[in-house]
């Protein structure tokens, strides 16, 4: 939702959990506090405090990471 950002929680770089805070934004008066995802890294942050967001722009970019399975591109047989 349209907003402007009041706290970036992370720097670019760095790891992060699934359910971790990244960025908050206050829209309507109420805080909204945006979470990872998933496991990864902070490929890029798109915005910084003070900016104000549009619906359905882009915050953050976070790079997943990889399974042990995907790394070496080979399945368990059974």
């Amino acid at each position: 939702m349209p907003g402007t950002v009041i706290a970036v929680l992370v720097s670019a770089d760095d790891s992060v959990a699934v359910g971790q805070p990244v960025v908050v934004v206050e829209a309507m008066k109420m805080e909204h506090t945006l979470r990872a995802s998933t496991d990864g890294v902070m490929a890029e942050l798109l915005v910084q405090v003070g900016d104000r967001v549009a619906l359905n722009q882009r915050l953050a970019v976070i790079e997943p990471t990889p399974t042990s399975e995907e790394d070496d591109g080979f399945r368990p047989v059974s």
